[in-house]
């Protein structure tokens, strides 16, 4: 009977299953997350949308904000942007109104932007427009002056 301890028996399986893999192959993954790199790195650029204006400069500090903020922007060749859609001087009141009895009133802060090139009666026709919609909190958005 000792003899017979070192002898396969013939009536078991002969196919062993193979042992779990525990280990994770990461391959996949790592090539997943260099496309979504690659995808944000060329669409973050794309995000930063706004009138291109020249702003001139001030030493004001800056101003908090917590939300989006309603922002009118004057181009240098007078053009006149509310948020960053183009919209003519004459059309800008009944806007703003509009967008007063949308948010609930004239209390929110209108930021007003200008290139330095802007014409003054032009910005002053935009700044009556904001007075005559109810907006009397109004901010001029400037750059912060160097070297001074």
């Amino acid at each position: 009977m000792a003899a017979n301890a070192g002898t396969p028996i013939v009536g078991k399986r002969r196919h062993h299953r193979r042992a779990v893999m525990a280990d994770i192959n990461v391959t996949p993954m790592v090539d997943v997350m260099l496309v979504l790199l690659i995808i944000f790195m060329v669409s973050a650029p794309l995000l930063t949308v706004g009138v291109p204006i020249d702003l001139p400069q001030s030493q004001a500090t800056t101003l908090d904000q917590d939300k989006d903020p309603l922002t009118i922007s004057v181009n240098d060749k007078g053009e006149v942007f509310l948020q960053n859609s183009p919209i003519e001087l004459k059309d800008l009141l009944p806007k703003l109104k509009a967008v007063a009895d949308a948010q609930g009133g004239t209390e929110a802060r209108v930021y007003v932007r200008g290139d330095k090139k802007v014409d003054y009666g032009t910005m002053m026709r935009v700044m009556g427009r904001l007075n005559s919609a109810g907006y009397h909190r109004v901010a001029l958005v400037t750059e912060y002056e160097q070297g001074t």
